[in-house]
């Protein structure tokens, strides 16, 4: 499922992506082809890091079950949204860095509606450690 998952998104989004660098070089002035290139690679792996932080998406919904996404890693995950999207009011930086910063508040939150919407499977091997608390 994992495979599958990123294989739809790149096959989605790298078209975006490339589109997205094209228009750049057509409608924006760059001091470089160098920082072209530059501002080009990092919208690439700033969507190349939202596709790897999709498969426990695809994941738990494909098993209709969270027991595999223990509270732990929800914890550190909402204290990680939490810092970022603190850092990106307060420190200036550039908008694309931004944009990823919130696009992990977009994870995050479906994250959240997954626990709420899907069971708990205690025949699952994660579910015990949640259910111990």
């Amino acid at each position: 499922v994992d495979q599958q998952a990123i294989k739809h998104l790149t096959l989605v989004l790298l078209p975006i992506v490339i589109g997205f660098s094209l228009r750049s070089l057509v409608n924006e002035q760059h001091a470089s082809w160098y920082s072209w290139f530059l501002a080009s690679l990092t919208g690439t792996v700033y969507t190349f890091g939202f596709i790897l932080m999709t498969p426990q998406l695809f994941i738990n919904h494909h098993l209709k079950s969270v027991s595999h996404l223990p509270w732990k890693f929800l914890g550190y995950r909402f204290i990680n949204t939490f810092i970022d999207d603190l850092f990106a009011f307060i420190i200036r930086m550039p908008t694309m860095h931004r944009i990823s910063c919130f696009r992990d508040d977009i994870v995050f939150i479906i994250y959240l509606y997954q626990r709420w919407v899907y069971p708990v499977d205690t025949s699952r091997g994660m579910a015990s450690e949640d259910m111990a608390r």
